[in-house]
């Protein structure tokens, strides 16, 4: 099986020049950039439809137990990311670890991850912008923010078909525009909407965390009702299942490997930090939110924040949830993007996807060239198809990336134990073990429709790396031409 050596992957880190990535981001470009993927609109959601339907109260314990699962996987990249830091990552990995085959699938699922996460959140972006601005009487044409393929009730009654979701296209664009110009713009922008989304959270919490009433934490954890995963401590279990999504987002942290300075120390900084304060906010988020309303209320209830909010005040604050919200999923997209073209370009380089992938532009730097394909790609994805074709943003591609980093560490501490690490996964085999298993766990417990995409999505790729990748293999040429 062929495999790329770490010393060679070591020397292409160290290459500097013309056609290299600059090396632009330090330890705390790396954890904004971390925080910018994980807290997404994810937060406003999905502690409502856990804590109402699995956990009650004990969502709290979900949130911990989900970081304590995810932090398995996050110490592994943290290894890893610090003996090999290049662009790429779990793809990366893979190539050094289990072969040119895996690193393939590996690659090409994480594609798939960031095309629809971003054109998903694109789309979604769009509703949000138009409750928003709906708020302020401002009413954006039906068939400018709908889907040809959707059918629109108007206020008289009529029905139309949309023409095209154009906001989404344009946050699309507008992202892609901010990339192309460099990682140092990039990560300023993270930077400036990270702090934003972040001060909002923090208001939230600070400003409810006195109309807490303390009977809503009564049972703290609710009894089970005879189903597993219906409260009680499988509801607690349930729920973790339900926020680790919530979570998923720190591995894009090691797609920039190759445009941080001193990755050896930064990466670990970057993945484990953005993870710490993370489950620190997520904690105090759900405890504030449970405690303002009764874990009952959040049922079948699309905003419940909105009804967290409502025994307060301040009924500004939806507004600046809707705004944080807004916020959140600009990051998303600009991180799902970054990584994404990060991922193509590393195949680009090893031969296995055509060159235009891995262009550098002469000035910034930035591989411009697969960004404007990528974007064009993305954008016309957000704007002619309806979300619930383009599905929900499923992490199944992320999960199998988490398995092979795992494995990936066992594999080389077994054969390579002497390779200098700045980082090292404490308790080998057992912490990468533990990752792998909660990420089967969560994997098999997603819908058949999940893995039916995934297997689609595989086929493709298998005809494209024997048609073209295989065939370009710059590693597998140089050793037959050897």
């Amino acid at each position: 099986m062929i495999k790329k050596s770490i010393e060679s992957l070591q020397q292409e880190a160290a290459q500097s020049g013309a056609n290299t990535l600059r090396r632009n981001l330090g330890g705390i470009n790396l954890i904004a950039i971390g925080i910018g993927v994980i807290i997404g609109a994810g937060l406003f959601s999905l502690t409502g439809i856990a804590a109402a339907n699995n956990a009650g109260p004990a969502v709290i314990l979900s949130f911990i137990l989900a970081a304590v699962g995810c932090a398995f996987s996050a110490l592994c990249y943290a290894e890893m990311a610090s003996m090999v830091p290049v662009a790429g990552s779990a793809y990366t990995y893979a190539y050094a670890t289990l072969g040119e085959f895996f690193a393939w699938i590996i690659g090409w699922d994480l594609v798939l991850e960031y095309s629809v996460g971003a054109a998903t959140v694109g789309i979604s972006w769009s509703k949000y912008l138009v409750t928003f601005l709906d708020k302020f009487n401002i009413h954006l044409p039906a068939q400018l923010v709908s889907s040809p393929f959707e059918l629109i009730k108007l206020a008289d009654g009529s029905q139309i078909h949309g023409y095209i979701n154009l906001p989404a296209v344009l946050i699309i664009v507008f992202i892609t525009s901010i990339i192309i110009f460099g990682t140092k713009g990039s990560a300023l922008f993270n930077a400036i909407v990270v702090a934003l989304k972040i001060s909002v959270v923090l208001v939230f919490i600070a400003l409810g965390w006195h109309y807490i009433n303390p009977e809503n934490y009564k049972p703290f954890i609710p009894k089970n009702t005879g189903e597993f995963g219906h409260f009680g401590v499988s509801g607690i279990l349930r729920g973790a299942g339900v926020v680790f999504f919530v979570f998923i987002g720190f591995d894009i942290v090691a797609t920039m490997a190759q445009e941080t300075k001193n990755p050896k120390k930064n990466m670990p900084v970057g993945i484990l930090g953005s993870l710490v304060i993370c489950t620190i906010l997520f904690v105090l988020f759900g405890y504030v939110m449970t405690g303002l309303a009764h874990y009952t209320e959040f049922k079948d209830n699309a905003a419940p924040v909105a009804v967290a909010i409502a025994h307060t005040p301040y009924e500004w604050l939806f507004l600046a949830v809707i705004a944080a919200i807004l916020i959140g999923y600009t990051s998303v997209i600009l991180v799902d993007l970054l990584g994404q073209s990060r991922v193509f370009y590393s195949m680009s380089k090893d031969g296995l996807l055509p060159q235009v992938f891995s262009v550098l532009h002469p000035r910034f730097a930035t591989p411009y060239k697969s960004n404007i394909v990528l974007c064009i790609f993305i954008s016309l994805f957000a704007g002619l198809v309806p979300i619930h074709v383009v599905g929900e943003m499923t992490s199944i591609g992320t999960l199998l990336a988490f398995v092979m980093v795992c494995l990936g560490v066992i594999i080389l501490r077994i054969k390579q134990p002497d390779i200098p690490r700045a980082f090292k996964t404490p308790f080998v085999p057992v912490v990468p073990i533990l990752g792998i298993l909660t990420c089967l766990l969560m994997m098999f417990s997603l819908p058949l429709d999940t893995w039916i995409r995934l297997i689609v999505w595989l086929l493709i790729g298998f005809a494209i790396y024997f048609g073209y990748g295989r065939k370009h293999s710059k590693l597998r040429n140089s050793l037959t031409k050897g």
